[in-house]
């Protein structure tokens, strides 16, 4: 007879889910579940159902008390040839074994796995914050892997920023280099090619957009890049040996700065110096993106979305002051309106930016660690615009 037990679930795959495997730290790219099954004595097991052929290697690497696979747990009309449907029929045969009456899910549970475990019976339950917390507040070794990221696109930015400033510009100011156009295309080429010789991954791209092209704060750029005009360079690499993303932003001019591009960057720099000094410990993401376009609005620019009839020249911060980073570049908390708490540990991204269809954009990026008093950046690289 089943007694009332709740467990946690989690499942996918976790190369792709990485919820689960910075719960499990086992990288394996085929359908994996993981329970977490209370015992009366209030001790937890942890069960981590895998494929047959990965069972020794997550032995050796998975947190985990049990390394299972579906055949341990066949139920009784026997398993689904389809390895995903195989593994969460496994799954809700686990908990019914254990006797399990209801199940904790976070938000990245595929509903496969919850269809199979309400089928036998188990009801599961939904909770938002489930790994929530445990991803923002980093360990030692997040952190340290974290600084190492940030340091590593740090050196590609250089390379970028130092490429654009060096090149030269001919009569139409079209910038070459090495005898031929210097495009956004290329940048990003060489952007791409520094992280894959250097043990990274850039699967998301970067950004290089030049002049009125970076006023959309998003596009990728396109195009020859020109002197005299600001250039948005946002790099945000994923180191292949530890999974961890770095992401810093800089914008460079090559030639001399035009004074409505110096005024934006005195803003932006300014801003993200009031972000940081905001960001620590039981302050929110509200409260630091508040302090962040205070700042803009006393420079005498906007913020929000440009009205329809906007002239040109409108200049706006767009977006958010920043988020939180990790196994994602993109993860909670967010720097914005209704943006949560913050906690020791969190590691976030604090990059105002400022735009104009007129002129361009100018956004600086770098990476803090909320400690117990404040927040320390992780940044070295100078964040002016002009690099030669």
């Amino acid at each position: 007879m089943q007694i009332e037990r709740t467990a946690v679930v989690m499942a996918g795959i976790p190369a792709t889910n990485l919820a689960l495997y910075h719960r499990v730290r086992f990288m394996v790219g085929d359908p994996a579940a993981l329970a977490e099954v209370p015992a009366p004595d209030g001790s937890w097991t942890r069960v981590f159902i895998v494929r047959d052929i990965e069972m020794e290697r997550a032995k050796r690497t998975a947190v985990a008390d049990q390394i299972r696979c579906p055949a341990d747990f066949e139920p009784e009309g026997g398993l689904s040839g389809d390895r995903e449907t195989a593994t969460a029929q496994a799954l809700a045969e686990c908990l019914f074994r254990a006797g399990v009456t209801e199940t904790d899910a976070d938000r990245t549970l595929p509903y496969i796995y919850a269809h199979h475990i309400a089928e036998r019976g188990i009801r599961v339950h939904y909770d938002a914050n489930l790994g929530v917390a445990a991803r923002r507040s980093k360990d030692e070794t997040e952190i340290r892997y974290l600084r190492e990221a940030q340091a590593f696109t740090e050196r590609v930015m250089r390379m970028a920023c130092e490429t654009i400033a060096n090149a030269t510009a001919d009569k139409q100011g079209v910038l070459h280099h090495e005898g031929a156009v210097l495009t956004s295309d290329r940048v990003r080429a060489m952007i791409d090619v520094f992280c894959l010789e250097n043990g990274a991954a850039n699967e998301h791209g970067s950004i290089v957009a030049s002049g009125r092209i970076g006023a959309d704060c998003h596009h990728r750029g396109e195009g020859p890049l020109r002197t005299g005009e600001p250039i948005i360079v946002d790099i945000f690499p994923m180191i292949r040996a530890t999974h961890y993303n770095g992401d810093c932003t800089r914008t460079v001019v090559h030639g001399e700065v035009p004074p409505g591009v110096a005024a934006m960057h005195a803003a932006v720099i300014e801003a993200k110096d009031a972000a940081e000094a905001a960001a620590h410990p039981g302050a929110t993401g509200e409260e630091v993106h508040l302090a962040t376009i205070g700042v803009i609005e006393r420079h005498g620019f906007a913020v929000g979305l440009p009205p329809p009839d906007a002239d040109p020249s409108f200049t706006s911060m767009v977006h958010g002051t920043g988020h939180g980073i990790g196994l994602e570049v993109h993860e909670p908390p967010l720097l914005d309106r209704k943006g949560p708490t913050l906690v020791q540990g969190d590691v976030l991204t604090i990059e105002p930016g400022l735009y104009s269809k007129a002129i361009g954009g100018v956004r600086v990026e770098d990476m803090v660690l909320v400690t117990a008093d404040g927040c320390e950046n992780f940044n070295a690289l100078p964040t002016g615009l002009t690099w030669a």
